[in-house]
C-alpha cells in the first residue's frame, strides 16, 4: 500500500541518518518497522510486570535452597 507523508527536509533528514538507508522510501519502511517492533516488544514487556504472562521454572525454588545450603556446609 502506498502512503503519502508531508515531512520537512530535516526530519528526513535525520531518518535518512537513523536508518542508515540512502532512498527515502526504504527509510522511511525501516523507521516504521523498527517503531512497530519496538511497540510489540513494549507490550510484552507489559503482560510479563503485569503478570499476565508468567514462566514457571519448575523446581528453580528447590534447587536455589539446595545451593544455599550446600554453600552454609562448605563455608570455613
Amino acid at each position: 500500500m502506498k502512503v503519502t507523508v508531508d515531512l520537512s527536509d530535516h526530519e528526513m533528514r535525520e531518518i535518512l541518518e537513523l536508518t542508515g538507508e540512502r532512498k527515502k522510501g526504504p527509510a522511511i519502511r525501516r523507521l516504521l518497522e523498527q517503531a512497530l517492533q519496538h511497540r510489540r516488544r513494549a507490550q510484552i514487556a507489559q503482560r510479563f510486570l503485569s503478570g499476565e504472562w508468567g514462566v514457571e521454572l519448575e523446581g528453580y525454588e528447590a534447587d536455589q535452597e539446595r545451593d544455599r545450603q550446600r554453600e552454609q556446609e562448605l563455608a570455613p
